[in-house]
Formats: structure tokens, C-alpha cells, sequence
């Protein structure tokens, strides 16, 4: 009888962690360049020492369930929709790949674009102030920034001469993107098992840079809608489980009177 009340507890705590990324994932549809968490459900085991199963058979007939591992996983790879903002300091990425950036400790993040920013130090960087791993400087007196799709960077200055080339964006792909993990700030941290190759701008399977566009979040509301609907049935079927339980519970109780 303890068992049901575990197996169904078990059910309510896994589709409650799925409920509150699929929440998330509605909360960030506007968010621009937002990636949509998948959830994912896998079965652990664990060694049960039961006196009944020889010991040279242990290993394969001794595993029990020991519950359910709930992960999320952003679907870094499915890019959202490109949209024109005609601001200079929007920047997106069409197709695949990642913007590196220098974080505060020295470590590589990943972004997938947004607004730039120049900080104090002249540098390129985001809104939060992480700058470009590129380094690039922009001048004092520059008036405008002109950003190509193949990544060139150059700057007009206030004296009026044509614009001269003050650095090159170049993107960068990640062999195995199940190792990201995501950050504030639409940023990414890649895992040390992960490779990262960097290429040009639409070279290499990454895409191109677009000036004056943000990517909107990739997220699908009807999608999302579907799945919480899911989500809620498996819910109330595991409820009925406790509920169940609960009911004969108070049966074999009232036969002990």
C-alpha cells in the first residue's frame, strides 16, 4: 500500500517540475532570443539487496526503480524568427551558431545576440556589460557602427571619412549542444566535454549576422498549450493513484476494528 502512495507521489512531483517548464516557456515568448526548454523523463535504478537472487546474477536481476529523473533541456538548435528592429545595436544570428563572450572570470559564454552595448573601456559587449571575446574597440568619436553579415565591424567617425574595419565577429558551434547549460541574460556556459569550433559567418554550417534584427523566442504557444494539456491529465491520473491508495488505506484500517 506504501508503495502506490510512492509511486504516485513520485508522478506528482515529476509533472509538477514539467508544469513549471512549460510555464517558463509561456512566460519567455516575447523574450527575444528565448529558447524553449523540452522536458525529459528517464527511470532511475538502484541496487536492491535481495537475499532471493544469487549473487552471480545481482547485477542484471537486482535493480529496482528508485524513482524519476526530471531534466529540461533548451532547444538551443531551433532558432526563432528573425524580426527587423532598425536599431544599429540590434544584432541576430540567422540560422546556427553562438556569439562568444568574455565572462567576468575569464570563462567562454555563448549568446545567441541581442542588443550591444559599448562599455566604459570602449569595448563591444551586451547590455549587462559582458564584452565580446573579439575585443573590439570602438573609437571615441565613432557615430555609427556598421556590422556586415559576414561579421566585419566597422566604424564612421565624426570627421565624415568612410568607415573604417574595426574588428571581426566571428560565431562559433558547439558539437553537442546537450552540454550547454543556460544562464541569465540569454547566455550559455558549455561544458568542458563539449566541443566548440569557431568559423566565419555563414561558413562552416553557422549562419549570418543581421544588423538592425533581433530573433524572437522559438517558443510555440499552441505547442505549449498541447503539452501543458498533457501534463495536467497526467497530473490528475496520478492524484487518482494517491486518492486510490488513500481509499483502501481506510478500508483495511476499518477491517483491523
Amino acid at each position: 500500500m506504501n508503495g502506490a502512495f510512492y509511486v504516485g507521489a513520485i508522478g506528482l512531483q515529476s509533472q509538477q517540475r514539467a508544469l513549471d517548464v512549460i510555464a517558463s516557456n509561456i512566460a519567455n515568448v516575447n523574450t527575444p532570443a528565448f529558447k524553449r526548454s523540452a522536458v525529459r523523463f528517464s527511470e532511475v535504478l538502484a541496487n536492491r539487496d535481495d537475499p532471493d537472487v544469487p549473487r552471480v546474477d545481482f547485477v542484471d536481476a537486482a535493480m529496482a526503480g528508485a524513482g524519476v529523473a526530471v531534466s529540461a533541456t533548451p532547444m538551443v538548435d531551433e532558432a526563432g524568427p528573425i524580426e527587423s528592429t532598425g536599431r544599429a545595436m540590434d544584432i541576430a544570428i540567422d540560422g546556427k551558431g553562438f556569439i562568444e563572450l568574455m565572462g567576468p572570470s575569464g570563462q567562454t559564454l555563448l549568446w545567441r545576440g541581442g542588443t550591444l552595448k559599448i562599455g566604459e573601456d570602449g569595448l563591444l559587449g551586451t547590455l549587462a556589460g559582458v564584452p565580446l571575446k573579439a575585443a573590439i574597440s570602438v573609437p571615441v568619436d565613432a557615430s555609427s557602427i556598421a556590422i556586415g553579415t559576414d561579421g566585419v565591424v566597422r566604424a564612421q567617425t565624426s570627421d565624415g571619412t568612410a568607415l573604417t574595419e574595426i574588428g571581426q565577429i566571428d560565431l562559433v558551434r558547439v558539437d553537442d549542444v546537450s552540454g550547454m547549460t543556460r544562464l541569465d541574460g540569454g547566455l550559455y556556459r558549455v561544458s568542458d566535454t563539449s566541443r566548440v569550433v569557431e568559423a566565419k559567418p555563414g561558413e562552416d554550417g553557422v549562419g549570418t549576422l543581421a544588423q538592425g534584427s533581433i530573433e524572437r523566442s522559438n517558443v510555440e504557444m499552441t505547442t505549449e498549450m498541447v503539452q501543458l494539456i498533457l501534463v495536467q491529465r497526467a497530473y490528475g491520473a496520478n492524484a487518482q493513484i494517491v486518492q486510490a491508495a488513500d481509499q483502501l488505506m481506510a478500508i483495511a484500517n476499518g477491517l483491523r476494528r
